[in-house]
């Protein structure tokens, strides 16, 4: 475990993060380790055990394909891009010349969801263009603020304007906002797909232009929206304008590898197919190939990271740019598939009728860029997943503490509790069951899909998402206790009944999204220690935190005014606060109530 720990944690392989040289190292390490222990490519194809995905790594905006110009009163004018207008990353590449509709903030929530909103009532915006303010009503209370965040996403406020027929969708920074005025980035959201409508960010100026054609001033409209006042214009066409755009985006495109190796079912009906020596080279790969009554297995775990820091770092500061090595995220879920891969092929070489089912084993890559290689399987799967009985996940194993092993997805088949129950006599652990199969890692590609799922994880830790992430931190004795438990469950499945298959309802999200999640403060918290209220590992280098002065082993107990309780309690009231105004903090520190005052700055 400790060697198959340290290489891919090594400095040798520069994070792996997907699409690298250091991912593709790994790659083949894992390859050459499931060689010898005997098992064997699933299907067919010259690549053997390594199964090509490609994905997108980011979008570009082609300035050539980039055209907005608005024509008033016989006079046409052009704007430039990236000064003045800049494509949203999910735009169609399309053009489109229309009228223009203000409709406000452009928010449609449904009724139930707090008090009903729609930017839309009256408003008739099929083949026209549509102009709306970004975020959510700045003077609301927060509560409100909260409702109204779950639909502020520039991706749902795209959808619900493609919904009522418009052709394309204008988004400005209002002069009540943070960051009054200016575009919104092309950020990219790893989703492979567009919105079906033009959709771009436009400054303050090309906005006043729009308006200034109906006498209208957009600081005068955004004041009177900010109070939900019910006499404040709301919408309305913008008459003798029109508006002529044209957007074009790129996807920067990458491929990278999943492992796939499999141990056959003892049954015929999963036994490899008779091939004459006399095949061509590329059909003399020991392949297995399946048919269809033969049951699996599925286990698997990611063999990516963050490389030196990309994307989703929590790095600190002086931290900034070093490699992120990733042992326990995810080195230690690659380590003991490895094991149990290498254990359960010995296994079977000496009781073959114990593999009722057989056994497939997986190493994605892409899911800390948005499960991006175990999607590409579940939605174009080597075999039919309903030969599938269910999938076994290991993500984050290796911080074994006070024999704390959390057990999550427990909620989507019946089993679960069962085998757990009965292979934890031995084993001892003080698990943690949690029902929710919708997790930020792979098992979440796979439960959709009709799978039941198992996820092993020992927690979050001080170490997440940093470079200080490294082997000499994991406890391989843990790890070893765990990989022996899940071996006991893995062999029930193999030869015991088919786990049922339960739907868990999944919390609504709306719009949400992060371009709707302003705040920032550049807390870091410590996940590690279940305490009453958030307690923080430490504080980002520059941000508001530091400048308040909030300090690493703060516990935040009251945010804004309201009590907290748990990281839930605190994402939540960062949701309600103004971007600019003081909050009032109160924290432990070192057992005494610290009152402190953070000015949130806008996310960026």
């Amino acid at each position: 475990l400790r060697r198959a720990v340290e290489y891919p944690a090594s400095d040798a392989l520069e994070g792996r993060a997907t699409g690298t040289d250091g991912a593709r190292k790994a790659a083949a390490y894992i390859t050459t380790q499931l060689k010898a222990a005997g098992l064997k490519p699933l299907g067919k194809g010259a690549e053997g055990y390594q199964k090509p995905f490609e994905f997108t790594a980011g979008v570009k905006s082609l300035p050539d394909q980039n055209h907005l110009t608005l024509s008033t009163n016989g006079s046409a004018g052009a704007f430039e891009v990236e000064k003045d207008f800049r494509p949203l990353s999910f735009t169609a590449n399309s053009s489109f010349e229309g009228e223009v509709v203000f409709a406000g903030y452009g928010l449609s929530v449904p009724s139930g969801k707090g008090r009903s909103y729609n930017s839309y009532d009256g408003l008739d915006v099929s083949n026209k263009i549509v102009l709306v303010l970004r975020y959510v009503p700045e003077d609301v209370e927060p509560k409100r603020r909260q409702e109204l965040n779950l639909y502020a996403g520039l991706r749902y406020k795209a959808l619900m304007a493609r919904q009522r027929g418009a052709k394309a969708l204008l988004v400005v920074t209002g002069p009540n906002s943070p960051n009054a005025g200016a575009l919104a980035p092309l950020t990219f959201d790893t989703s492979l797909s567009g919105s079906g409508i033009i959709a771009a960010s436009v400054s303050d100026k090309v906005a006043a232009a729009i308006l200034s054609a109906a006498g209208k001033d957009l600081k005068t409209l955004q004041t009177g929206l900010d109070s939900e006042n019910p006499h404040a214009e709301g919408g309305f066409p913008v008459p003798k304008v029109k508006v002529k755009i044209s957007t074009g985006v790129e996807q920067i495109k990458q491929s990278d590898n999943n492992i796939v190796a499999v141990l056959p079912p003892s049954s015929e009906r999963g036994a490899p197919a008779r091939r004459d020596n006399n095949s061509t080279a590329g059909n003399q790969r020991a392949e297995l190939e399946l048919r269809a009554p033969a049951e699996y297995l599925l286990v698997g775990a990611h063999y990516d990271h963050l490389g030196h820091g990309e994307g989703r770092s929590l790095e600190r500061s002086g931290e900034e740019g070093q490699i992120h090595h990733g042992a326990d995220d995810n080195a230690s879920g690659v380590a003991t598939i490895l094991e149990l891969a290498a254990n359960l092929a010995a296994e079977r070489a000496k009781n073959p009728a114990a593999f009722k089912r057989g056994i497939i084993f997986a190493l994605w890559s892409g899911e800390e860029i948005g499960l991006i290689g175990s999607s590409h399987f579940a939605d174009a799967p080597m075999l039919p997943l309903t030969n599938i009985i269910a999938y076994v996940n290991f993500d984050m194993v290796g911080r074994l503490r006070d024999d704390k092993l959390d057990l999550q997805g427990v909620g989507s088949s019946s089993v679960w509790r069962r085998l757990i129950e009965k292979r934890n006599v031995a084993a001892g652990f003080n698990v943690s069951l949690q029902d929710d199969p919708y997790l930020p890692t792979d098992v979440t590609a796979f439960y959709p899909k009709g799978l039941p799922v198992l996820h092993f994880f020992t927690g979050s830790h001080e170490d997440y998402h940093r470079p200080t992430d490294t082997a000499d931190k994991l406890n391989y004795d843990g790890m070893e206790r765990i990989a022996k438990f899940a071996r006991g469950i893995l062999l029930d499945l193999l030869a015991g009944e088919r786990p049922d298959y339960l739907k868990v309802a999944k919390a609504e999200t709306g719009g949400a999204g992060r371009d709707s999640l302003r705040a920032y403060l550049g807390t870091i918290p410590d996940y590690t220690q279940e305490v009453q209220g958030v307690k923080l590992s430490g504080v980002r280098g520059g941000g508001p935190a530091e400048k308040a002065g909030l300090k690493g082993g703060d516990i935040i107990v009251e945010f804004a005014g309201q009590k907290i309780t748990n990281i839930y309690d605190y994402t939540y009231a960062m949701d309600s606060v103004k971007i600019g105004k003081p909050v009032e903090v109160v924290v432990l520190r070192d057992g005494q109530r610290v009152k402190i005052t953070v000015v949130p700055e806008a996310r960026k």
